[in-house]
């Protein structure tokens, strides 16, 4: 006797009903494959949108990149050119020292009553045993005293305690060498400030200025000072 096979569903399932749960999976399946695929291509777009951000990103730090170098070579021929002008400056006022101030020098000294028979520009000075060296813009002289000159396009404060320690080191070289004169000061400068010529007239410096196609000599109030 042949025996039937009979499907057993738990209760209250039948057939169709199962069909109906395949269906419905299968369209939760084709759901959840749309959304992969719109998510994927979402993934892309953005990626590409990323992509052509960093192209411009690229692009614009090249650009940055550029206006730096060009800012740059600005800075560095504008530094040359502003140094070229001070060298052209810093010439002129050689020549104007070397041209003008040095023979007339003597005269105008001459003029405050001091008579000086020698005037030199730039002599330098090493002891190197006692580990002196200094050079002396102008250098005036004559048996007893000299005047050491300090010659600036502008003076400042700095300048005038530099030359300080000048007249402090020829003092030391002089006595070192058996120099016996005495040593007086001078600054000049095409650019002075009231407080820095008061400063210089403070240490006993003479000042010098110019006035004019001349220069003048103006001496410290009370005596100069002697190193």
């Amino acid at each position: 006797m042949a025996v039937s096979e009979t499907t057993e569903y738990p209760m209250g399932i039948n057939f169709d009903d199962i069909k109906e749960m395949f269906k419905e999976t299968d369209r939760k399946f084709q759901e959840t494959d749309r959304r992969f695929q719109e998510t994927d291509r979402q993934f892309k777009e953005t990626a590409r949108e990323m992509a052509e951000l960093n192209r411009e990103t690229r692009e614009q730090m090249k650009e940055t990149d550029r206006k730096f170098q060009e800012t740059e070579r600005f800075l560095k021929e504008s530094k040359k050119a502003v140094d070229k002008q001070i060298g052209s400056l810093t010439n002129l006022f050689g020549d104007f020292t070397l041209g003008m101030v040095v023979p007339k020098l003597r005269e105008k000294f001459y003029e405050l009553g001091l008579v000086f028979l020698k005037s030199g520009a730039n002599p330098y000075f090493e002891d190197k045993i006692n580990d002196i060296s200094f050079e002396i813009d102008i250098l005036l002289e004559n048996g007893d005293t000299a005047m050491l000159v300090e010659v600036k396009t502008k003076l400042t404060k700095e300048r005038i305690y530099s030359h300080i320690e000048r007249m402090e080191k020829m003092r030391r070289y002089a006595d070192l060498h058996g120099d016996k004169r005495t040593f007086l000061g001078a600054v000049a400068g095409f650019a002075i400030i009231d407080e820095v010529r008061s400063l210089a007239f403070e240490e006993g410096f003479y000042v010098i200025e110019p006035d004019g196609e001349n220069f003048v000599i103006t001496p410290p109030q009370g005596n100069p000072k002697t190193w």
